[in-house]
């Protein structure tokens, strides 16, 4: 194999690359230079030695994107963790808390995966259950004290979604709806489908608000 295939190779797994990488500094419990620059020379050669099936075949990693994406996250991070941090001091166990039910957009294991789990990260959320055939989050959120709260945490999980896929962009294929056809969302054709409601909808698992036990 050339030179020039395994740098092609390398470019279309990069999220592998950056999986094995992860998962070496874990291993490792450190983030010294010496185990970040090895962990990466581990994770190219890995990938650039085995044949492997691509993670997001047509992926295309757009650094602006990414950017926004982490500084989000960052904002995320911060505002949920004053907000739950008052809401304890403030009411404690009686703090009010709903499971929201959030329709995505995306249609990738990978995609919806990340969403989850960059949503439980935050604090106050967490993802409870992920309906992989009607692509729908069950999120435990808190604080909830009415409708709009329901709102306003479905539209922050929906708002996630659209970075996370613009963040690795495929092709501009769209169809009418403008979704991707490959089932990630591109730039320009984010656009809530008909069948995705943001208001209250009757399912298995309707929105429920209340407080804890």
């Amino acid at each position: 194999m050339t030179c020039r295939e395994n740098a092609r190779r390398v470019r279309h797994h990069w999220p592998m690359i950056l999986w094995l990488w992860l998962l070496w500094i874990l291993l490792w419990g450190s983030v010294g230079p010496v185990v970040l620059v090895g962990g990466l020379l581990v994770a190219v050669a890995v990938v650039g030695s085995f044949s492997l099936p691509p993670i997001l075949p047509g992926a295309v990693p757009r650094p602006l994107a990414i950017g926004r994406l982490l500084i989000g996250l960052l904002k995320d991070l911060v505002g949920s963790g004053v907000t739950v941090a008052w809401q304890v001091l403030r009411y404690g166990g009686k703090t009010s808390t709903a499971i929201v039910e959030v329709p995505l957009h995306v249609d990738s294991d990978l995609l919806i995966t990340a969403v989850a789990e960059l949503t439980t990260i935050a604090p106050g959320t967490l993802v409870v259950e992920i309906d992989r055939r009607r692509q729908r989050l069950y999120v435990h959120t808190l604080p909830v004290r009415d409708d709009t709260d329901i709102d306003r945490r479905r539209k922050a999980v929906q708002t996630l979604e659209r970075r996370v896929a613009r963040a690795v962009g495929r092709g501009r294929r769209t169809g009418s709806s403008g979704d991707d056809a490959s089932g990630a969302v591109g730039d320009l054709g984010y656009s809530a489908d008909p069948g995705y409601s943001t208001g209250p909808e009757s399912s298995d698992h309707p929105d429920q608000g209340g407080s804890t036990p």
